[in-house]
């Protein structure tokens, strides 16, 4: 059968061979096996249950949680000429009723189902009675209440073991710790399934962390290196989105607003045009995220700080799907630390999970504060390791400079303890730079012994500070005494002066390099063949109302260009071109080759 699922790869999906681990998942698929799949945004996962569902006799069922993805997924499919539909809430009574026709009479290949409508006894017991060749749970992590993405949906998808006995599942994500990992073969009932886990490294991403500063400011001048370049920035908010948005139009930016608080209609448009247009940025909360399939977006930005490593590598995730080079971009400050600390401790969850959940937070920020190349503690984190230094993030571009804050630390630790430890940051900062207010003269806190100590340092370099202290667990939030400031058992040895402490500067807004707006293989003598190409592209999809990347990626365009196919014969040679796009597109693109004779 692996032979079947080769010529499929190249004929039907137009790739000469499979990547990373594809083919060892495709092969246990083909088994008959379970298998538990970790691979990151953009390695190929949809390729590991798309072939060997079109290998295997029946109908291949993809659980996946947003409709948007769904859609996204089958039209491309669609233009591949399989047979594949969906089912969700977006769909009318009669269009419903002809995806489960089509499923009745067996002409349906590969069927994507939201999980709550997968689980109506309807819809389950319809399929039951189809001859099922394979499940694929797609976005696992889904299932976790430890990971960064739970859905209560996702729960009841055990019952998918008795209810399909002998069919395959593959449960799929591109983000798990190992807890999650267990967590997810436990809760979606696999059968002694062969676990895949592919590197988490995404070399071509550059990550840039910065100290949260003027956060409208800083992000301008960081899209000044990104015009008319596609990319998400995300919000914790929705007013903030929408302020975000406007501000952005404001200033020349053609940025579209996506969240929750929108209506159905206007986040599909919006999403829309995301997809097909080019130059667009996203402002947008998490709710814009996983059913993001577009390759090219050039940059994510975060203005405020996500909940989990987790969650901050699935977003940056979204991020240069297509290979070439991109940027993780983000600000973040104490009162990102202090605002999901307290939403934690306000969640009814109990308070081993919310141990958990402060354990990430702080994984998130010791990564912030880091001092050592950022890819390499990133992949610490998921428990890959590397030995070199990456030479692609800001510690390593730019290494911060360190210094001696044992005494700075000592300043703060001892007048959070004599202001009573009731305080949050702003008042302990004004207190060490001895400002004169009414809240000081009201507790009396201009008589301590500690005031005015540290005024030598602004009250951004005290924020930082604190904030290293908090990820060094010198300090603790007490969210109970609204953010207040209190010391740890830890903090007793430094204060008695028998540890040293070593923090670094503050993290310094240096202008990134500009990321080139075209592809790395596009030379300047090339770029009017390249905007022929993507000219022709455009045009088709325009034609067709999908987005460009569903006629070619960039990476089949930079192919044809680099190779100038001349017949039918070698264009089937290009990676991305399989018989069916050859027989839609193939003469137009050889039209516009044959413009731009070989050198």
């Amino acid at each position: 059968m692996i032979n079947r699922a080769e010529h499929i790869l190249k004929h039907t999906f137009g790739y000469l061979s499979f990547r990373g681990k594809q083919r060892e998942v495709i092969q246990t698929i083909l088994d008959g096996q379970d298998a538990l799949v970790l691979m990151p945004t953009g390695g190929g996962k949809s390729l590991c249950y798309q072939i060997p569902g079109l290998v295997r006799e029946g109908l291949a069922i993809v659980v996946s949680p947003l409709i948007a993805l769904m859609q996204d997924q089958v039209n491309a499919l669609q233009q591949l000429g399989l047979s594949a539909s969906f089912l969700n809430s977006s769909q009318s009574r009669e269009e419903q009723n002809l995806v489960m026709r089509s499923i009745h009479d067996g002409s349906l290949d590969i069927l994507y189902v939201a999980p709550e409508r997968l689980l109506l006894d309807s819809t389950l017991n319809r399929l039951m009675a189809t001859d099922v060749s394979l499940i694929a749970i797609d976005e696992a992590h889904c299932v976790s209440q430890w990971g960064h993405d739970f859905r209560v949906d996702y729960l009841g998808l055990h019952v998918l073991r008795q209810a399909f006995p002998g069919v395959p599942r593959v449960a799929l994500t591109a983000t798990a710790d190992d807890r999650t990992r267990h967590e997810i073969i436990d809760r979606l009932a696999l059968s002694d399934p062969a676990v895949f886990v592919s590197s988490f490294d995404r070399p071509n991403i550059r990550y840039i962390v910065q100290e949260k500063g003027d956060a409208k400011a800083q992000l301008i001048k960081f899209l000044q290196g990104h015009k008319n370049a596609a990319g998400v920035v995300y919000c914790m908010t929705r007013n903030r989105v929408d302020g975000m948005t406007a501000w952005l139009q404001g200033r020349g930016v053609k940025a579209l607003a996506y969240h929750a608080g929108m209506s159905t209609d206007d986040r599909a448009e919006n999403q829309r045009r995301f997809l097909r247009e080019d130059g667009v940025v996203m402002v947008a909360t998490v709710a814009f995220g996983m059913g993001i399939d577009k390759p090219d977006v050039r940059f994510v930005a975060h203005l405020d700080l996500p909940k989990s490593m987790e969650a901050y590598y699935q977003e940056t995730g979204r991020a240069g799907r297509d290979g070439q080079p991109s940027e993780a971009w983000m600000v973040y400050g104490l009162q990102d630390v202090v605002r999901i600390a307290k939403m934690v401790q306000d969640s009814n969850a109990n308070e081993n999970h919310k141990r958990v959940e402060r354990s990430k937070i702080d994984s998130l920020l010791g990564w912030c504060e880091t001092n050592t190349c950022r890819r390499r503690a990133l992949l610490r984190y998921f428990g890959e390791s590397q030995e070199d230094v990456c030479g692609n993030c800001d510690v390593c571009l730019n290494p911060p400079k360190t210094w001696d804050a044992t005494e700075a630390s000592q300043k703060l630790l001892s007048n959070i303890y004599r202001t009573g430890q009731r305080f949050g940051s702003g008042h302990v900062i004004d207190v060490l730079r001895g400002k004169d207010n009414q809240k000081i003269q009201q507790f009396g806190h201009h008589k301590l012994s500690t005031y005015g100590i540290g005024a030598q340092f602004s009250d951004r370099q005290w924020r930082s500070v604190i904030r290293q202290l908090l990820v060094q667990n010198y300090l603790l939030v007490n969210e109970e005494q609204y953010g207040a400031l209190q010391l740890t058992e830890k903090s007793r040895s430094l204060l008695k002066g028998e540890v040293k402490i070593f923090l670094r500067e503050g993290i310094e807004s240096a202008k990134p390099e500009r990321v080139k707006k075209r592809p790395l293989n596009v030379s300047e003598s090339d770029s009017s063949f390249w905007d022929a190409l993507k000219a022709c592209r455009k045009e088709l999809a325009d034609d067709q109302g999908v987005p460009p990347f569903h006629i070619f990626h960039d990476a089949t365009l930079m192919e044809m260009m680099q190779y100038r196919p001349q017949s039918n014969a070698e264009m089937l040679t290009i990676n991305g071109v399989g018989e069916v796009k050859l027989n839609k597109y193939g003469d137009e693109f050889l039209e516009v080759i044959a413009q731009f004779p070989t050198k």
